[in-house]
């Protein structure tokens, strides 16, 4: 776009011309999937991404949302501030949501010429990466990865643990690497029991960043029973607004991972941000996603000034690229677009069209 496009006061506001969804699938490796969503509006095009859970079989009941309910409340609206489209359009927190209001961003900050990071009120122009390494079998490939992870030059690695795969691992990794920033991620396998407690206390002896998902969601008063009882950040899984409300009242943590999926997309993502910051929580975020559009839209998130660790925002090198330029970690940080308006990035549309299982169309 040309300068002038720069200039807000200038550019008319949008109308959302047109929905598009994509169930698209990677074409080698584990082929995970993604439902792509694309809104036009005069010349400008917006994307979102949310990934398809593996094993689920499919998109099933978010792909329905988005044909409708969620597309057809879009189609013909005015977007004259993406904030106010989750309340027109009823987004509410599902994961379809995340695409919708991500690809709403991303179509306004377009139009307007405004670089997407500005526009959430990012500060940063680039991100610190981290890398997330799940429950292996044995040690020595426990190590491995994590010293790949690092010479890739990942400054913080959570680590997957469950009941009988805890201290051992965390111990390990933190003998062969003493400042490196540590996240253990319970994935909700433990319980408030003496014998869970008395393992997840013993893993503050090793100087953790935080402790993720160690109890059942919803169980917040068990993650502020433990947060008294450890060093380390416990960080729940919240699903939206109302559960970090709630988390904050209990003090039930000092530490958000934000997820545009679980949150429902960047608008409500920001606001969270925005609570965790304010109370003092660490906050670190990630991508959805394995086309590229989700975690560009992470890097930007990823740009405010209360994301105080470092985030999961880089695709894996060697995979496809979708997006140009692709989304990828430099010495373990990855620059913020700020030249380029909404995203930042070329979407190879005609690719992700090939590669559609299904399709979607709507508009006016």
């Amino acid at each position: 776009m040309g300068g002038d496009h720069f200039l807000e006061g200038r550019v008319r506001v949008p109308r959302i011309q047109g929905c598009d969804a994509f169930r698209v699938t990677m074409p080698r490796g584990r082929r995970p999937e993604s439902v792509l969503v694309r809104l036009t509006g005069g010349d400008a095009v917006g994307w979102g991404e949310m990934a398809v859970p593996s094993g689920s079989g499919g998109p099933g009941p978010a792909w329905a949302d988005i044909e409708e309910r969620m597309g057809p409340a879009l189609v013909g609206l005015d977007l004259d501030r993406p904030e106010d489209v989750s309340a027109a359009a009823d987004l509410g927190a599902q994961e379809a949501a995340a695409a919708v209001d991500t690809a709403c961003w991303d179509l306004w900050c377009r139009v307007k010429g405004l670089p997407l990071a500005h526009a959430l009120g990012g500060t940063r122009t680039s991100i610190v990466t981290g890398a997330r390494i799940s429950p292996e079998p044995a040690l020595d490939t426990l190590t491995g990865r994590v010293n790949k992870a690092v010479g890739a030059g990942h400054t913080r690695v959570t680590l997957g643990i469950r009941p009988g795969w805890d201290i051992e691992p965390v111990r390990a990794v933190r003998q062969a690497y003493p400042a490196l920033a540590l996240v253990a991620d319970a994935g909700h396998a433990y319980s408030d029991s003496p014998e869970h407690l008395a393992v997840l206390e013993a893993l503050d002896a090793y100087g953790l960043a935080a402790i993720e998902r160690p109890f059942a969601a919803g169980d917040l008063a068990a993650h502020a029973r433990l947060q008294l009882r450890v060093g380390a950040a416990v960080a729940p899984a919240i699903g939206g607004l109302e559960d970090l409300d709630a988390a904050l009242s209990l003090e039930a943590g000092r530490a958000l991972h934000l997820r545009l999926d679980r949150l429902g997309g960047l608008t409500a993502a920001r606001s969270a941000h925005d609570l965790a910051y304010a109370a003092g929580w660490d906050v670190w975020c990630s991508g959805c996603g394995a086309f590229g559009i989700g975690q560009a839209a992470a890097v930007a998130l990823a740009s405010l000034p209360g994301c105080t660790l470092p985030s999961d925002v880089s695709d894996p090198a060697g995979g496809p690229v979708f997006v140009t330029p692709p989304v990828r970690s430099s010495g373990g940080v990855v620059g913020v677009p700020l030249t380029q308006p909404g995203l930042g990035h070329e979407i190879d549309e005609a690719r992700i069209e090939r590669l559609a299982t299904r399709r979607l169309r709507l508009s006016t």
